[in-house]
């Protein structure tokens, strides 16, 4: 039942070149900071991203798309990235941009175990191109796959050694659906406990779900755009 292992680089290290792995987190909150940093030194490449966004040019995934370790990102929200930019118009980065709520719900698909989900966003759009568009009540959906990735990488802030999770506000953002839905959970957190110590009332996600977890370490925990009142 212990699933502790002594730190990012050992948490990821099997995984290989070609791999589709999702990232948690929503803007810069709440991302695996440690595991992002140990696949940059790892120089995995030809990834498969799924994150809700693309990290800024040199924090987050941005650093794996600086080092260009990132084939393909399936994301929602990349506005923060000029290098993720660069690299589209280019040519040189594969990109499926999808609604929010549909990146949301594929996942939670793929956590469930059902193959795929109907739904309204994209309907009439360049996003329902070549997919499957039925009526339900008079109107029409479309039928969005669930992901399918070799490996999740989620960040908490409290953890135990079994893999429960347990995360604070906007960190819970696409971490915890992520969390359930690889083949392969990896789970860095602040505060890594014995089992036991975490009320169970106050688990998000459970440790059946989580295969590795680790002790994180200097989290900076950017903001992307501070805003302050007067």
């Amino acid at each position: 039942m212990n699933k502790v292992v002594e730190n990012a680089e050992v948490a990821i290290a099997d995984i290989k070149d070609g791999a589709v792995i999702m990232l948690g987190g929503f803007g810069l909150c709440g991302i695996p900071e440690n595991c992002i940093n140990a696949l940059v030194k790892q120089g995995t490449k030809e990834l498969t991203c799924i994150s809700n966004n693309a990290g800024v040019d040199d924090f987050g995934i941005g650093l794996m798309l600086k080092t260009r370790q990132v084939k393909k990102m399936i994301s929602s929200y990349v506005g923060e990235n000029a290098e993720f930019e660069r690299q589209l118009l280019s040519g040189e980065l594969e990109v499926e941009l999808i609604p929010q709520g549909t990146l949301a719900t594929r996942c939670m698909a793929a956590a469930y175990g059902m193959p795929a989900v109907w739904v309204k966003a994209g309907v009439g759009t360049e996003v329902a191109i070549g997919k499957e568009v039925r009526q339900f009540d008079g109107e029409d959906f479309l039928l969005e796959m669930a992901f399918k990735a070799q490996f999740s990488i989620v960040k908490a802030w409290k953890g135990d050694t079994h893999g429960n999770l347990v995360f604070r506000k906007t960190t819970r953002n696409f971490n915890m659906p992520m969390a359930m839905a690889g083949q392969i959970t990896i789970a860095e957190v602040e505060e890594l406990v014995p089992a036991g110590s975490l009320d169970p009332d106050h688990i998000h996600v459970p440790g059946i779900y989580i295969h590795r977890i680790f002790q994180g370490k200097n989290y900076e925990k950017r903001i992307e755009q501070r805003t302050t009142r007067k």
